[in-house]
């Protein structure tokens, strides 16, 4: 069954080849890591093989985020552990290296026995942590027979997902209800989530619901360019400041666009621009000044006064502090059917937010915000009106961002359980052991 599911891994990575080939040449995409993920451990973490480890495993930018208060509740309460994070992305790389320190992080091998096993033999694994849903058959069923207790936390089947895993369940039963059968603890986000992870073969004894560990992910520090922004914007005058993150192809478009029409009106307007995928910097900033709009780029900004025109952030992990600037916040990648981004992140700052209708991959979060009057969702013929209702109408940008504040705050706790179920999985008290443990000392904090 294992051999077959490889054999069938190995020949889709074959049929694909040119695809992520053309995606190195191109924008310079998966090189990074490329030896690491097919099993070649870095020296930094095989010379640290003397202490066994936490692997906990955040496939991108989105879940290192979401697991930081993990990742740092775990460090305080295992001290003779190792914590590795892994990650997928290279963006969800750096941000790691950046809050768990470089020597503990790498990136996450593929599905080959061969690529898997250096790892487990460096790490010896002995509590395995898979943010949301990684079910990945041979990395769970060799994690599980060196030892090691699996969870997957902040777990979620979305209405993309769903179909694709029912489907898989009805071609390879048994390898599903295998890999499944690995993992010692579901952690889901939903009562839906909970029923989907048994309609798709689950336990339902090992599913437990935890709630959404991005409702308490704490506001990030604030990088020097938010305060020269905010100076820059006090000097000259500049506003309102609309920021647009996390966004799509076919999106940027409409929403300068928009913005045209907001400038028309309030000429020292101003647009934070954030592109979700760093490849398309470059693009997006070609399409800001074929549309004749004034541009300056994050990496070049020398200060000067940005009234009138567009903020390019090509950057990466700033977009969460950059929110707080904003007069109305637009999170992005759901003008178009892709699935939506995060709309918790301005909630923080109690900022107005304006996401599109196409936010399948956050359903729920954006569901209960709008059942509070906590965010606005609109289609791409609505989004210059309700734009400049929210921009002349301070009262209502202020109910917006209260109550988004109020509906995030609401739902936090899912840190807290989800630190005692792993304390529980690896047979420790919480008692015993925080009286037991202090902060490793050297190793910083997330």
């Amino acid at each position: 069954m294992y051999v077959l599911y490889s054999a069938l891994l190995a020949s889709c990575l074959l049929l694909t080849l040119p695809y992520w080939l053309l995606q190195m040449l191109r924008h310079g995409k998966y090189r990074a890591g490329l030896r690491q993920r097919f099993g070649a451990v870095r020296p930094v973490l095989a010379r640290r093989g003397e202490k066994r480890a936490i692997w906990i495993h955040a496939v991108s930018v989105g879940e290192v985020v979401a697991s930081s208060a993990v990742v740092t509740a775990l460090r305080q309460k295992f001290p003779s552990h190792r914590v590795v994070i892994s990650t997928t992305t290279s963006t969800g790389q750096k941000l790691a290296a950046l809050r768990f320190g470089s020597e503990n992080v790498c990136y996450f091998p593929l599905d080959f026995a061969f690529a898997i096993r250096p790892y487990l033999e460096a790490l010896r694994p002995e509590l395995v942590v898979v943010a949301e849903t990684e079910f990945w058959p041979n990395f769970l069923r060799l994690a599980k027979r060196g030892g090691a207790r699996i969870a997957v936390i902040n777990c979620r089947i979305s209405d993309r997902s769903f179909p694709s895993y029912k489907r898989f369940r009805s071609w390879l039963p048994k390898l599903l209800e295998k890999t499944l059968e690995n993992v010692d603890v579901f952690l889901a986000q939903t009562e839906e989530d909970r029923q989907r992870l048994t309609e798709i073969g689950a336990a339902e004894t090992k599913i437990t619901v935890a709630g959404n560990l991005k409702f308490d992910v704490a506001p990030p520090p604030a990088p020097k360019i938010v305060a020269s922004l905010r100076e820059s914007f006090s000097h000259s005058g500049a506003g309102p400041i609309l920021v647009c993150g996390s966004t799509l192809e076919d999106e940027e478009g409409s929403l300068l666009s928009t913005f045209r029409s907001i400038l028309a009106n309030h000429p020292k307007a101003v647009m934070i621009l954030a592109p979700r995928h760093p490849e398309r910097f470059a693009e997006v900033a070609e399409l800001v000044e074929k549309l004749g709009f004034r541009m300056w780029r994050r990496s070049l900004w020398s200060g000067e006064s940005l009234a009138g025109g567009v903020f390019l952030a090509d950057s990466i992990g700033e977009l969460a502090a950059l929110y707080s600037l904003a007069t109305v916040a637009f999170v992005g990648g759901s003008l178009v059917p892709r699935g939506g981004h995060n709309i918790l992140e301005p909630a923080l700052y109690g900022v107005p937010i304006v996401t599109g209708n196409h936010y399948e991959n956050f359903r729920d979060v954006v569901n209960f915000f709008a059942s509070r009057n906590a965010v606005r969702i609109v289609g791409l013929a609505e989004l210059p009106l309700v734009f400049m209702e929210l921009i002349d109408n301070g009262g209502e940008r202020t109910t917006l961002g209260r109550n988004a504040l109020a509906a995030l705050e609401s739902q936090r706790g899912a840190t807290d359980r989800t630190v005692a179920a792993l304390l529980q999985l690896m047979s420790v008290s919480p008692l015993d052991a925080e009286a037991a443990s202090e902060p490793p000392s050297g190793e910083g904090s997330a």
